[in-house]
Formats: C-alpha cells, structure tokens, sequence
C-alpha cells in the first residue's frame, strides 16, 4: 500500500515541486542564511508555493493531504541542502498537525487554510526554570472574562519572533498539578511577544531563540483542545510527529555529509603522487564506514513513519510508538554527527575545515545531540522501557 500511494504521489508531480524548490532555493540560500543567521524565509515561501508546508493537511483546508511518510521524506531532503531550513520545516508542520489532531474546524480554517496555507507556524514549550524538561511547565495561564492571558518565558522556539502562530503550552488556570496543562494557538502578531537574538554554534538560521509572553491575551476560540487536555497534546499530537521529523533531518545531514566528502574526495587529486583522495584505502574504509551507518536510517524512518500513518487512520493514539520514535531520533542523532565528522576529517583541512557544506553539517549535527528530548535524556526513557519501568514524565522519578 505505502509503495503503491508513494507512486501515485510520483506521478502526480509533487516530489517534482519539492525538489525543484530545494534545489533553486533552499541550497542556494544554505551558506549565507548559516553566515549571517538569516532566518530562511525565502526557503519556506519556495516550500509552500510547492503545497509542502501542509503535507499532512486535508486538501479541503489548503494542503495536500498526504502521509507520515511523505512529510518524513521531504524533511529528509530538505536536511540534506539545510539543517536550519529542515528544523523550521519539522516545527511548522508538527504545529500543524497538533492543531490537525486537536483542532477545531474553525481553527483549521483560520491557521491552516489562511493565507492560501502561507501561515507559518512553531511550537513554543520549553522553560528556562526547567531546562531539558521541555514538556515541564511552571508557568500558568490566567483568565481574563472569557478571554486567556499567557505569561511565559520560553527559552528555545524555533521561528522564534518569525512565525504567524505558536502552539503554546501552559498550566491550565488554577492547574491542580504539573500535569494540568493547556494548549493555544497565539498570533504571532499579538500584543506582548518578545523574541530575543539568536546566535549559536549551529543551526544558526532556525531562530531557536527565547520568546516572552508579556499579558498576551488569547480568545477562547484559540484554546487548542480542552482544559487539562495538554498531557494528552503532548503524547499523542507534539511528540510522535516531531520525533519522526528531526529524526529524518539529522538522517538528512549525515547523508548531505557523506555525498559532500565523496564528491571533494573522488575530484581532488594530490599531484605528487597523480592520486585522488578516493583511491586512498584508508580514506574509502572511513566513506565505508559512514555509508554504512547512514544505510541504518531509511528502513527505519520509513516503518515508523507508516506505522504513525496506520495509528491516524485508525484514531488510535500515536505515543503507542512512543519509545521506537525516540529510539529513531537517538541514533539519526549520533549518525549525523559521527558522519559529519567523518566527512570533515577524510576532506582535511584544506576543505572540509574551511567555511563551507561540511563544516556547517559538522556544526549542526551537534545541535541534534541536544535538542529535546536530549540523547543523554531519550537514553534513560528507552532503559526503563527496557527494564518494564513506567515512563512517567510530570511526576516523581520520571525524569
């Protein structure tokens, strides 16, 4: 079924759009975006006149209505040519389909449909006050008559100042304990948000920076779900959909990497010896080896992605592949950055330390060690489920 539907997609031309707005757009504006930390905007404009933004919304509200599978696709091609576009990319549509699963039609039709489906959206969760514990809150709503106030400090938000809308989290009014958390969709243009710079090691066009919300007054109609429902939003909508989505941008890092270092290692010939680098044994066993860990990826991805897809269909919630989908961003993780390192020290440094396609996936693949869930964090969920211990994330020992 999932290789008769990837035909028919095929046929109909939309893997066509995808890669000829990668090609003229994204990879065109991958070095000087990561230079100047320049959020890539024209990116996802070429990325939406493709219909790709809303992959996984219905035709009926401005997207193409495909799968999983084919949003873990294009976020794998597009973190070929850019980690930061790949990142804005995944954030967008898991704001999307959060809102997909939980929304109202009122809400589809004003957030996803709006702008002839150009908005762009973000998620907005993690707190400062409580660090690697992105689902975690301290902050809380309020009410104000029939309307919400929001005031949060958020310390990562990918799109951060950029987006038209975040999906924010919070304590429901009056929470009865961490757990009571709730969901909204706030206008990017609203009155009290403040975004502050971002300057980092990688990634450096995504603007995960912080966000403030100062007083920010939310309408009723923007609630996402019900009051105290947010533990469920974190579960079964946020987490599975972005899990297989940064996992398939690292996997496409490490194989931009990998098709970066053959490239410069078969075309640069050391004139001394009228040899290419790839006709070095030890070079072609380091390539050897890299190809290896990428090839680890793709099957995986793709069963994951098609068991979300089984789970939609059916209405059943999607954490039932929790573990599996934190297990495929661990290692999508520690392959991009064991393959970018690997494609820097095989093209030395005459080419792969210089500013450049290497050096850069080199330094975002470092960002995918700590993006939330961590490694060192995901690690520890995975033993329990091992060892058959609960994987409680708002209480007593389930950190």
């Amino acid at each position: 079924m999932a290789q008769e539907n990837l035909a028919r997609k095929i046929d109909d031309d939309v893997y066509a759009r995808l890669d000829a707005a990668i090609d003229a757009t994204v990879k065109v504006n991958a070095d000087r975006n990561d230079k100047e930390s320049r959020f890539p905007r024209e990116n996802l404009r070429a990325l939406s006149e493709a219909g790709w933004t809303g992959v996984l919304n219905e035709v009926q509200h401005g997207g193409l209505g495909l799968a999983h599978v084919d949003f873990a696709e294009a976020a794998y091609r597009i973190g070929q040519a850019d980690a930061s576009t790949g990142l804005v990319y995944v954030m967008h549509v898991g704001a999307a389909q959060t809102i997909n699963l939980f929304g109202s039609a009122d809400q589809k039709e004003r957030w996803l449909k709006s702008n002839n489906g150009g908005l762009l959206g973000t998620y907005s969760t993690s707190e400062r006050a409580t660090g690697g514990h992105w689902w975690y809150n301290l902050s809380e709503a309020s009410r104000d008559g029939e309307d919400y106030l929001v005031n949060a400090e958020k310390s990562f938000t990918t799109s951060s100042g950029q987006a038209d809308y975040y999906v924010v989290q919070t304590r429901t009014p009056g929470a009865k304990d961490q757990a009571d958390i709730v969901f909204f969709i706030v206008d990017g243009k609203a009155q009290g948000i403040e975004s502050r710079p971002w300057d980092a090691l990688g990634v450096r066009a995504n603007h995960s920076g912080p966000i403030r919300y100062s007083n920010v007054r939310v309408p009723q109609r923007d609630r996402l779900g019900t009051e105290g429902q947010g533990k469920e939003i974190i579960y079964d909508g946020v987490s599975p959909v972005y899990l297989i989505g940064l996992g398939a941008v690292w996997e496409g890092v490490a194989r931009g990497a990998l098709n970066a270092a053959v490239a410069h290692t078969t075309s640069f010939v050391h004139k001394d010896r009228n040899k290419s680098l790839s006709d070095y044994q030890a070079i072609r066993q380091e390539l050897g080896a890299a190809k290896v860990l990428v090839e680890t990826l793709r099957p995986w991805r793709n069963e994951l992605a098609a068991r979300l897809d089984v789970l939609w269909r059916a209405g059943r919630p999607q954490s039932e592949i929790l573990i599996p989908l934190t297990e495929f961003k661990v290692h999508a993780a520690e392959v991009a950055n064991k393959v970018a390192a690997t494609a820097l020290t095989v093209t030395g440094g005459g080419y792969g330390y210089h500013r450049g396609p290497i050096e850069r996936s080199y330094r975002d693949a470092r960002a995918a060690i700590a993006m939330g869930p961590s490694n060192v964090i995901a690690r520890d969920w995975i033993g329990k489920a091992l060892v058959g211990l609960p994987l409680e994330l708002f209480y007593e020992g389930g950190e």
